[in-house]
């Protein structure tokens, strides 16, 4: 499978798995094409609707958005109480 064709939100599992520091969650953000490939789903969700295939993409990651937003909240947390 090329890079092209892995849906955007596995980079954020990938982000996750690979280990991390509350600063780094913080600072994270998607790349540009996950931005992108969202944004895309979302004006044609809005427009005529997905197939069940990019639906369930659209839907992995606005899951795995609200989880990172979490972990942001989190992070934000541990670094202001130093626990």
């Amino acid at each position: 499978m090329s890079d092209a064709a892995i849906p955007s939100y596995l980079e954020i599992i990938d982000f996750i798995a690979a280990g991390t520091t509350p600063q780094a969650i913080i600072d994270y953000r998607p790349s540009l094409e996950a931005q992108q490939r969202v944004a895309e789903l979302i004006a044609r969700e809005q427009e005529c609707g997905l197939p069940p295939e990019e639906q369930s993409e659209l839907n992995h990651f606005m899951d795995l958005e609200h989880i990172l937003r979490m972990a942001k909240g989190r992070a934000r947390q541990i670094l202001t109480s130093g626990s």
